[in-house]
């Protein structure tokens, strides 16, 4: 085997056009079948980079819901989509995963456009319950008597919204729901909190393996007939089950069936299981047990994430292609300790992303200062705020995208009551690859509307630990400082710093005012040489900190003949926008030219890529800088 082999479907593979297909499949070739389409998972992710573990964990239990269920008249809903590779091969697109996250080729998540069999475009945690509840109230509406599937896992039964939605599943027990948790005990890392440790439980009680082989024996045996006793026989080994294992007991006494466990590697008693969920009447729940990697032993042993999200690595060995420079989260990491160490104050926490978010290293050093709430990012925010009453300083670290989820709590728990928390943003702006969803290009829009809140958006790697540091001294209100994804420009000094404004360019005479915000100050200063060569002089800023607004600002746009402000972040509401309301406000006259993302789903694509379509680019920039300068001669204004 070669070290990355060439990304192709073969075999088997290569014949399946639909779900319909695996239903002329005998045993021997559905076997094959999982093999080969490990194979190209790995294939794939390891060319391409990508989901990994999840996807080889989800084999067998996809391949069963499409031999169960008639998709897409049955719709099937996958919550954190990242696990729908297998899927997305089995809906006849096994031959695209040459291209999988590349512009034109594949998303890494469901996509309404490729299929008619991807209902839901979701990749964050937690929401398809509510998207079957939904599904299912329309089939009910309409008469139709189709089944909707929601698969939900990898820490998403962790999130209060999918536990909202089981209340109003088990409301109505004759829909034709079927909620399968894919439980593998982790989301990134192991999942936490009392159901996680509900669930462990089955895993680690004497008890467990004799059930989970007395109820194979009943799902595969010569008994095993699809019909009422075979139900019985699943719903029930209640005795053991219900009395040993206790998680039936918890999901029926919200009026929802349950069936389990069920082994997620075993297609026979999976098919069984799932066809008995399909004959009952009401909301069911097929509680699986898989594991995250199964087929490839170096995801299985990977004690980190299980190569949950894997840049192109080597297949044989696991390594990663190319060592990534430096990123921004690193910077965050080794800050965020030093920071620890000096102040005993600072407690961190994680939505379940303790790795991915930087605060790792914290967790090390001081494991009893760093919380992982799981993915519940309302109740990490109010949690915060709590902490923060209770005398202790709480930074939260997520994904920039991820705190819209959350902004009610940040603007009612947290500002209202004037409370001293910090939000670290991690891949705020353009992210690329994984689409629109995970775009941080939203949060400077929402959080300017929120009183009296900091937030600052970093340059480069000193301002990033300049930042943070001043943003854990604010005790009376939150505090946010957020940076891209990837790796982090060379620093950049300020040859003077006006207020917290640093000026990093400053030409004689200048016409134009570039405003710069983060990483964007080297866009700016980039766009300012351009603009040189074409005879205009400019003055190039950082605010360092865009809320509250730094009235020098105004100040040294009211000295300019224009100004340009470049951000990664949408153009309505974003700094670019509330420095034009200021300026109008102080009648200075001064035309502001604001150049942010356009407020759209961008496709999936390299952020260098989409910078370029979005004009935010220096050449961009500096010619709608020349076109736009009062008195240049070739307005069109």
């Amino acid at each position: 085997m070669a070290a990355n082999d060439a990304v192709e479907a073969r075999g088997i593979l290569a014949g399946i056009s639909g779900p319909r297909d695996l239903e002329r499949l005998d045993a021997a070739e559905l076997d094959q079948l999982a093999e080969e389409i490990r194979e190209l998972l790995i294939a794939a992710v390891a060319t391409r980079g990508g989901h990994l573990g999840p996807n080889l964990g989800v084999v067998e239990l996809t391949m069963a819901i499409h031999r169960v269920f008639e998709s897409p008249q049955d719709k099937v809903v996958w919550d954190t989509g990242h696990q729908s590779y297998v899927h997305k091969m089995l809906t006849g697109r096994a031959r695209d995963f040459n291209g999988l996250r590349t512009e034109t080729g594949l998303s890494g998540y469901p996509s309404r456009a490729e299929s008619e069999h991807d209902w839901v475009e979701n990749s964050h945690a937690s929401t398809s319950l509510s998207y079957a509840d939904g599904l299912a109230r329309a089939h009910e509406q309409t008469g139709s008597d189709r089944h909707v599937v929601a698969v939900i896992g990898d820490g998403a039964m962790t999130g209060g919204m999918a536990w909202e939605a089981l209340n109003n599943i088990a409301a109505h027990r004759d829909r034709r729901l079927v909620v399968v948790v894919n439980d593998n005990g982790r989301s990134y890392r192991p999942t936490v909190g009392g159901l996680a440790q509900r669930l462990t439980h089955i895993r680690t009680s004497p008890g467990y393996e004799p059930t989970l082989q007395a109820i194979k024996e009943r799902l595969t045996g010569r008994g095993g007939a699809l019909g009422p006793a075979a139900y019985e026989a699943l719903h029930a080994v209640k005795k053991g089950v219900k009395d040993a294992l206790a998680p039936q007991g918890m999901f029926e006494d919200l009026g929802i069936k349950y069936i389990g466990p069920v082994d997620g590697h075993d297609r026979v008693a999976l098919e069984t299981a799932l066809t008995a969920a399909k004959r009952f009447s009401g909301p069911v729940l097929v509680h699986v047990l898989t594991t995250k990697g199964q087929g490839y032993d170096i995801a299985v042993d990977n004690e980190n994430d299980q190569m949950h999200q894997s840049v192109p690595f080597d297949r044989l060995t696991g390594d990663a292609l190319a060592v990534a420079p430096a990123g921004w989260t690193s910077v965050f990491r080794d800050e965020i300790v030093r920071i620890a160490d000096e102040r005993t104050d600072v407690v961190g926490i994680t939505a379940a992303m303790l790795h991915p978010v930087g605060l790792d290293a914290f967790a090390d050093k001081f494991p009893d200062r760093v919380f992982d709430v799981g993915i519940a990012e309302q109740h990490a925010v109010t949690c915060a705020t709590g902490l923060a009453m209770g005398g202790v300083h709480p930074v939260v670290a997520v994904y920039a995208t991820f705190l819209n989820r959350a902004f009610d709590q940040v603007l009612l728990d947290t500002a209202l009551h004037r409370c001293g928390v910090t939000f670290v943003l991690d891949r705020a702006g353009v992210t690329g690859d994984d689409g629109a969803s995970h775009n941080g290009m939203w949060d400077m829009s929402l959080l300017q509307l929120v009183p009296g809140l900091h937030l600052s958006a970093p340059r480069d790697g000193a301002r990033l630990r300049e930042a943070l540091r001043e943003a854990v001294e604010i005790d009376d209100a939150p505090s946010v400082v957020r940076f891209a994804k990837g790796a982090v420009p060379d620093d950049v000094e300020a040859v003077e710093r006006v207020g917290v404004v640093d000026v990093l360019r400053r030409d004689d005479d200048a016409q134009v005012l570039l405003v710069g915000v983060g990483p964007m100050a080297h866009m700016a200063l980039a766009a300012a040489e351009l603009l040189a060569d074409a005879g205009v002089r400019s003055t190039v800023v950082d605010p360092r900190w865009v809320k509250p607004l730094p009235p020098q600002l105004l100040e040294l746009a009211a000295r300019h003949r224009l100004v340009v402000t470049i951000e990664d972040n949408g153009r309505q509401g974003g700094v670019g926008s509330t420095l034009v309301q200021a300026v109008s406000d102080a009648a200075l006259g001064v035309p502001v030219r604001v150049h942010a993302i356009a407020q759209e789903f961008l496709p999936h694509a390299k952020r260098d890529v989409l910078l370029e379509r979005l004009g935010l680019t220096a050449p961009a920039i500096a010619d709608d800088a020349l076109r736009c300068l009062p008195g240049a001669g070739n307005n069109e204004d």
